[in-house]
C-alpha cells in the first residue's frame, strides 16, 4: 500500500520536465516514495529501541572480515534457486506477506541461537528475499528467466534508502544505478560475458549490502532482543527490500514505456 499522494494537481504535473500520462506520473511518484524512504537503520531502531549505530559497536570486529565473502556466496547460490521454479506467466500477484512470514520464522530461529545462528540463516533469508524480489519483478512485466532481469533483481540489494546525511547524487536511486553500471561495465554483452558480468555485479552489491546486514546483526545483538524480536527485525528487513524492489521495477516498467531519460528527469524532479 502506497502512502504517496493519490491526488495529481495540474500544478504538480506542469512542473515535470517531461510529459507522461497522469497514471504513470502517479506510479513514478509511488516508486520515488519507495526508493527514497527512510533508511533501514531508522526502521530497525524503531523496532529495537536502540540506535543502530550504538548497537553496531556490539559486533565482534572479526565478523566484518568475513561478511563480504559470506554475503557474495549467499547471493550467488540464492539467485538460481530463487528463480529456477518460477513460471514466466502468473495468475496471482507476488506473495509478499508469505515471504515476510517466512522471514520472521528464520529470524526467530536465528535469534534463538544468537550470533552463531546468523551464518546458517543468511543463505536461507537471502534466497527468500531474491524469490520475493523476482515475483515483484514478474508483476511489473519482467521476464525473470533472462540474465538482464536477474541482474536487476540482484541490484535491489544495493538500494538502502536515503538518510539525511547521504549525498543524494551518490546514494539516491539513480546514483546507485550509475555506480553499479560503471563498476560492471556498460558495454554490449556477448553471450560468453553474461556470467562474468553477473559475478562482478554480485561482488559490488555484496559490498553495499554489508552495511544493512551489519545493521540487522547489530539489532539482533541488542540484549533486549530475543527470538521474538529477532523475528520482527527480519520482517522489517524483508519488507524493506520488498519496498525497494517494487519501486525499482516500477521505474524499469516506465523506462520501457517512455525511455530512461524521460523517466529519470521526472523522477529527479520529485526531490
Amino acid at each position: 500500500m502506497t502512502t504517496a499522494s493519490n491526488v495529481e494537481t495540474p500544478e504538480m504535473t506542469a512542473n515535470l520536465p517531461f510529459a507522461m500520462e497522469p497514471q504513470d506520473i502517479e506510479l513514478l511518484r509511488e516508486a520515488h516514495y519507495h526508493l527514497e524512504h527512510p533508511s533501514l537503520a531508522a526502521r530497525l531502531s524503531s523496532v529495537v529501541g536502540t540506535p543502530i549505530d550504538i548497537a553496531m559497536q556490539l559486533l565482534p570486529k572479526r565478523w566484518y572480515n568475513g561478511l563480504h565473502s559470506a554475503t557474495e556466496a549467499a547471493i550467488h547460490k540464492a539467485l538460481s534457486a530463487a528463480v529456477s521454479s518460477m513460471r514466466r506467466d502468473h495468475e496471482v500477484n507476488a506473495h509478499e506477506g508469505l515471504y515476510r512470514a517466512l522471514a520472521a520464522g528464520t529470524g526467530a530461529v536465528g535469534g534463538f541461537f544468537g550470533f552463531a545462528g546468523l551464518a546458517v540463516e543468511l543463505p536461507i533469508t537471502t534466497t527468500l528475499m531474491l524469490r520475493t524480489i523476482a515475483e515483484i519483478a514478474r508483476d511489473e512485466g519482467e521476464d525473470i528467466h533472462t540474465p538482464e532481469s536477474q541482474r536487476a533483481c540482484v541490484e535491489v540489494f544495493a538500494f538502502g534508502g536515503r538518510t539525511e546525511m547521504d549525498d543524494a547524487a551518490e546514494t539516491g536511486y539513480y546514483g546507485v544505478r550509475l555506480a553499479l553500471a560503471a563498476y560492471i561495465g556498460n558495454q554490449a554483452l556477448a553471450a560468453g560475458e553474461t556470467v562474468a558480468i553477473t559475478a562482478r555485479l554480485v561482488h559490488a552489491v555484496a559490498h553495499r549490502l554489508g552495511m544493512p546486514l551489519s545493521q540487522r546483526a547489530a539489532a539482533n545483538l541488542v540484549p533486549a532482543v530475543g527470538a521474538l524480536s529477532a523475528a520482527a527485525v527480519n520482517t522489517i528487513f524483508m519488507q524493506h527490500f520488498q519496498s525497494m524492489a517494487r519501486g525499482h521495477f516500477q521505474v524499469r516498467h516506465l523506462e520501457r514505456k517512455y525511455g530512461p531519460e524521460i523517466v529519470k528527469g521526472n523522477y529527479e524532479s520529485f526531490a
